[in-house]
Parts: C-alpha cells; sequence; structure tokens
C-alpha cells in the first residue's frame, strides 16, 4: 500500500480565498512541512499565488507537493455558474501547473440546508427539474477538468450544501459517467451527515480516487442533532474534532484502503472556526502522528 498523507489549508481556518482571517499562506506551507507532511492542497483558489513560478518556488523550499484543489462553488444556484466556470478553469489551471492531480468538486453551503445539516430526513429536496439543472452544472464542472484539463475529478459530499447526505452522493454518482467524475470521500463528513464511512467505502472503494481524513466529535454530533443546530453553529462547537477522537474508525478505514490496495494521496482536514482559540500546527503534527500511530 503506496500511501502518502496530506494537509490542506482549511486545516488553518482558510475557507475563502480573501478572509482578513486567513494566515499568510507561506506561514500555512510552513507549518504544514513542520508538522510532518509532504504535501498539501491548494485551497481556495486565490489563496496561494496563482503564478506557477512564485508558488513553485514556495512548495520546493518546504519540500511540499501539491496535490489537489477544491472547487467549493454554489453549484445548487443557476445564477452563480460564472462564478462555479471561473474557479474550475482558474483551479484546473493552478493544478496543472504542478503536475497535481486531484479536482475536487463541493457544493457549497446552501441558506436552505444549512439549518438542517446532519438530518436527512428533514433537508430540503429539490424538485425534479432543479436536480436535472444541478446534476448538468456538476457534471459540466466535471467534464472541464477531467477532458479539458485531465485531471482525476471527484465529488466531495459536503455538510450544508445539496450534496450532502449518502442517498443523493449515490444518485449523482448513477448519473453521472464515472470517467469523468470519481468521489474524493470524506470520512467526517459522512459522519455528520449520519452514515457509516466505512460501510461506503466498502460499497464504492473502486470509484474514490481520493480521500479527505476527518473526524466527528460525537457528542458535539450528537448534541447539535438533539438541539436541530445549524451548521455554523456546530462548526462553532467544535464538531470537527482530532483524527482519533472522533466516532470514524480511522483503522477501519486504513483496513479498507489496505484491502482495495489503494494508492495515491489522502489529505488530513480538520476544519477549525477561526473565530475560535485554534491551534493548527499543533493539531496539524498530532494528527500526523496519530496516522502513523496505526500505520498510515
Amino acid at each position: 500500500m503506496t500511501i502518502k498523507i496530506g494537509n490542506a489549508p482549511c486545516s488553518w481556518g482558510v475557507e475563502f480565498a480573501q478572509d482578513p482571517r486567513n494566515p499568510a499562506w507561506k506561514t500555512v506551507l510552513k507549518e504544514c512541512a513542520e508538522a510532518g507532511y509532504k504535501g498539501i492542497e491548494l485551497g481556495p483558489v486565490g489563496f496561494m499565488p496563482e503564478d506557477p513560478a512564485e508558488l513553485g518556488d514556495a512548495l520546493a523550499e518546504h519540500d511540499l507537493e501539491l496535490i489537489g484543489g477544491v472547487v467549493f462553488r454554489a453549484y445548487h444556484d443557476p445564477d452563480a455558474w460564472d462564478d462555479v466556470l471561473d474557479a474550475t478553469h482558474r483551479t484546473a489551471k493552478a493544478l496543472k501547473a504542478h503536475g497535481a492531480q486531484h479536482l475536487v468538486l463541493i457544493d457549497s453551503i446552501s441558506p436552505r440546508r444549512a439549518p438542517t445539516a446532519g438530518r436527512v430526513s428533514e433537508a430540503e429536496q429539490m424538485d425534479a427539474a432543479e436536480w436535472a439543472a444541478y446534476r448538468g452544472r456538476i457534471a459540466e464542472s466535471a467534464r472541464i477538468g477531467a477532458e479539458e484539463y485531465g485531471l482525476t475529478v471527484g465529488i466531495h459530499a459536503h455538510a450544508a450544501g445539496f450534496m450532502d447526505f449518502e442517498p443523493e452522493l449515490e444518485r449523482l454518482l448513477d448519473e453521472v459517467a464515472e470517467n469523468i467524475l470519481k468521489i474524493c470521500f470524506d470520512t467526517g463528513h459522512h459522519s455528520y451527515a449520519g452514515f457509516d464511512p466505512v460501510a461506503f467505502m466498502k460499497k464504492h472503494i473502486n470509484r474514490i480516487s481520493y480521500m479527505h481524513f476527518k473526524d466527528i466529535d460525537p457528542k458535539v454530533k450528537a448534541d447539535v442533532i438533539s438541539n436541530r443546530t445549524g451548521f455554523y453553529d456546530a462548526c462553532g462547537q467544535g464538531i470537527f474534532c482530532k483524527l482519533g477522537q472522533g466516532d470514524v474508525d480511522f483503522p477501519a478505514v486504513r483496513q479498507v484502503l489496505l484491502d482495495a490496495g489503494f494508492e495515491g494521496w489522502c489529505t488530513v482536514e480538520q476544519d477549525c472556526d477561526p473565530n475560535l482559540d485554534v491551534t493548527p500546527m499543533e493539531d496539524s503534527r498530532f494528527n500526523r502522528e496519530y496516522l502513523q500511530s496505526i500505520g498510515f
């Protein structure tokens, strides 16, 4: 099993490129390397330099490989299509410039879904026409990444978006061709959604091209589900915890990957709220050491 472990700027609280609370991009690279990782994701396009020479020199300085990048945009909103296309092309160009392979598509948080994150029975559903258009936008973004840039494109389910719960993810996988769309599987978001990440991995391992390692605090999850807490408040309560301290069975995750002969990158993502007292470098080092302790 040749698995490499990376990290991502979201572990430093970087979700949006222009957020004034973001740390400096060079700080993220430096701390990622010092915490023991050999690869990092791009983060939201525009956070790191789009000049290949500038970013390339910085990656080389810290002996880091660029793994992939995320298009975290409002696929659910037809009026946001120009923004989705812009992010798709810019992210794909940046990845191609550095030999990175993984383009990850995430439907961003929707005000219609944020209040019911983690509660599939209460979540608003799209009607047939809205779903068809939504699926089409995801498929076109995937086609661009796969066919125009030669990247491996994965859909990533995310709490509080319209691609959140397992039935939605499986419906999309049935309706979009595998040659343009694979799965970037996030263990934590699958758990937050109320489903078993290990069982899903066993069922769909042949379509999983890339992994995001995230853990979920079971007590916080139980509280937010019981209290019908929305996504943003759940994040503020620390639902995303350090690896090995939550309800994701990472030794079982490792075994599924091992049995399937999975090769490539698995990226740690401990999403953190920059408004809280967070210690991203220390948490990232802890997460790397935990993964080493179970054989990664």
